[in-house]
């Protein structure tokens, strides 16, 4: 008999759910076929047979939460499986062969005992557990006979006050319309929610926004993209303009590079630009590692990659760990503009938006460009308004003069 065990799930990762059996007991499995998909809050992960032979149980049914190691069904190695079973007996013989068994009636309940009786309150008393709704049966009294006093109700009436206040019941689930459908939410999608709303609930933050013409990149973009492609069998795309941009700017303003912990900032010395995918279930953010150290071309095999891990359900954990600032282009799916929410422990997201082309005015004259309006959501515990301003500038100038990226100034 072998195990059908959970696999290590990666740093800072401690559970995984059931997402589908691809197999049901009884079926024959070979060894390294698929038998299980775990989801976790990062990735999808497949574990495999262990052996030739027959699922011979599982457990953890889907939708389970598993550990790390925990064991998920066995194999029987080197079984067959079995014939089918033969058809069951008539309803009329089976009927026969079981009996009705008698059920015992339940006994009946045992009256509850009265309640006590309240003990007796001092006149001054009577006021304030009347004007305050007390109750009296609960109050303990010191005086004589055990007569509640005014200091007894007093007593009381402070400690209501200072009780914690009773947590909220869970509300019942609403009833589901005809038209309406219940879906569970995947454990990505939940983790996505909690997190953004941690990070809301844990940073200062705040958003600043500025606008770049994209002329000049755009004009380097379509002058060297067939050549680019041919030299290093990869597209030229705006998103490795940015990441170079990005760098830039991180390294002029390193405190939005930097991260909070405790009453400690950490600065960081390495640029791991992490580059929002939207997949169909749901965003995730893999990261380009030493994206300084790659150049334009690096930057988008490494982006070309991870997005097709992504839309695979490839991406290892690796892959989604150790970012130091994030980039999010909701441009793609047409949006002008937004306020992106940070990454934590990061303290600062770009949001790249939608290329339009509007009126501006450029040396007295009103002429059309191609704009695109830039969002930063940085952590005021860690940056400062001017810092903020200053990173997004630099990130302005980078991309109007790409000429600057080239030359590293």
């Amino acid at each position: 008999m072998a195990d059908i065990m959970t696999p290590t799930l990666g740093e800072s990762v401690t559970e995984a759910t059931v997402a589908r059996w691809a197999k049901k007991p009884g079926d024959t499995v070979r060894k390294d076929e698929i038998l299980v998909e775990l989801e976790t809050d990062k990735v999808s992960l497949e574990v495999a047979a262990p052996a030739d032979g027959v699922l011979a149980s599982i457990s953890a049914e889907e939708g389970a939460t598993v550990e790390p190691g925990a064991v998920l069904g066995h194999v029987t190695e080197g079984a067959v499986a079995a014939a089918p079973a033969k058809p069951a007996a008539p309803k009329a013989e089976a009927a026969k062969a079981e009996a009705p068994k008698a059920v015992a009636p339940a006994p009946a309940p045992k009256p509850a005992p009265a309640a006590a009786a309240a003990a007796p309150l001092a006149p001054s008393a009577q006021r304030i557990v009347a004007e305050n709704k007390l109750d009296a049966g609960a109050i303990s009294g010191t005086g004589k006979d055990g007569r509640v006093t005014k200091g007894d109700a007093l007593a009381a009436l402070e400690a209501r006050a200072n009780a914690p206040a009773p947590a909220a019941a869970a509300a019942a689930p609403r009833e589901i319309h005809e038209r309406e459908e219940r879906v569970r939410m995947t454990r990505l999608r939940q983790t996505i929610a909690r997190r953004l709303k941690e990070a809301q609930n844990a940073a200062a933050m705040l958003t600043t926004f500025n606008e770049v013409d994209m002329t000049n990149v755009m004009a380097l973009r379509t002058k060297y993209k067939d050549v680019f492609e041919k030299t290093h069998g990869v597209k030229l795309g705006f998103m490795s303009f940015f990441v170079a941009a990005v760098v830039h700017a991180l390294k002029q303003v390193p405190e939005v590079n930097a991260e909070i912990e405790g009453q400690d900032l950490i600065y960081k010395n390495h640029y791991d630009i992490g580059v929002a995918v939207g997949t169909e279930r749901g965003l995730v953010v893999p990261v380009v590692r030493d994206a300084d150290a790659l150049g334009l071309a690096g930057v988008e095999k490494a982006i070309g990659a991870l997005g097709k891990k992504a839309r695979d359900g490839a991406l290892a954990m690796e892959d989604l760990q150790g970012g130091t600032f994030t980039i999010s282009n909701g441009g793609v799916y047409g949006s002008l503009m937004s306020t992106p929410i940070l990454n934590a422990p990061q303290s600062g997201i770009l949001g790249m938006h939608k290329i339009q082309d509007r009126p501006m005015a450029i040396g007295g004259q009103v002429v059309i460009r191609p704009m695109m309006y830039l969002a930063l959501s940085y952590d005021h515990r860690v940056v400062d308004g001017q810092g903020a301003v200053t990173f997004l500038v630099h990130v302005k100038d980078a991309i109007e003069n790409p000429e600057r990226l080239l030359l590293d100034i």
